[in-house]
């Protein structure tokens, strides 16, 4: 039975637990990173929880999913791949730092382990990863969500919430200054970028849309090799506006095909 070790369970981590131990194939055994020495009062049966990354090593997990923020694929992918241990950074913005994105790609090549970046809210990875090549490739990201969802981003600016009548545009430019300067609300553009032309090559639009009913993505790619457009629109997760509710579902996909005997796409 493949074991998963989740580093933390928040609702993310909460989800996916939940979501691994009814109706999966394989069955999983399930442990999870906590902060603290008290358990969860959302905990769910059969976790087994840890209190430092030492355990979670002992533990011997098959595989090791982040869904605890940016800091913790600093601090612990390296570790883990070091291990051997294939890892899956869901918070793919901390991958914006290209010294990190190349120390952690290259612990997992020697050591036969695998960094994992989920597509997390979006798709089309696959096209952008074939386009990469075009030398002409082009590539545009829009992240269009509700004003509920830059809250803090907004006081921190001075903005009174209350006067947003129009869509307002919160930055523009390129893909690895987006993922850094909003960790909690752009994973989508870092791992856009990852799989296409790159974090500075990567052109990202955020707009706070007060008549946005949920978190838009819509991305253009354009190549010698023809023209692409997407645009997904999220319902948000119901316990955090920032994220949508499609990412926990899509880790859980994630961890299947990776444990799978057979790849589709």
């Amino acid at each position: 039975m493949p074991r998963i070790a989740l580093l933390g369970f928040g609702n993310i981590g909460r989800t996916i637990a939940a979501n691994l131990l009814k109706n999966s194939d394989p069955s999983y055994e399930i442990s999870a990173l906590i902060r603290t020495t008290n358990r969860p009062v959302s905990a769910l049966a059969n976790i087994a929880f840890h209190f430092d990354i030492a355990d979670v090593l002992a533990w011997q997990p098959d595989l090791i999913v982040e869904a605890a923020g940016q800091a913790a694929v600093s601090e612990y992918a390296p570790v883990c791949l070091a291990e051997g241990i294939s890892f899956v950074a869901s918070s793919v913005g901390a991958l914006a730092d290209d010294h990190l994105f190349k120390k952690l790609a290259t612990l997992a090549h020697r050591n036969k382990c695998r960094l994992i970046v989920p597509s997390g809210a979006v798709g089309g990875l696959d096209y952008l990863q074939s386009i990469k090549r075009f030398p002409d490739a082009k590539i545009t990201y829009e992240s269009r969500k509700p004003v509920a969802a830059w809250l803090p981003e907004l006081e921190a600016l001075g903005i009174n919430v209350a006067d947003i009548a129009e869509p307002l545009v919160l930055f523009s430019g390129p893909a690895s200054e987006a993922a850094i300067k909003y960790p909690k609300n752009l994973n989508v553009a870092a791992t856009l970028a990852l799989a296409g032309i790159g974090m500075i090559n990567t052109k990202v639009d955020v707009i706070v849309d007060p008549q946005a009913r949920g978190n838009q993505h819509t991305v253009h790619a354009i190549s010698a090799a023809g023209e692409f457009s997407m645009s997904i629109l999220n319902s948000p997760s119901p316990d955090n506006p920032k994220t949508s509710w499609i990412v926990a579902e899509n880790i859980v996909s994630t961890v299947g095909r990776y444990f799978s005997p057979c790849w589709i796409g």
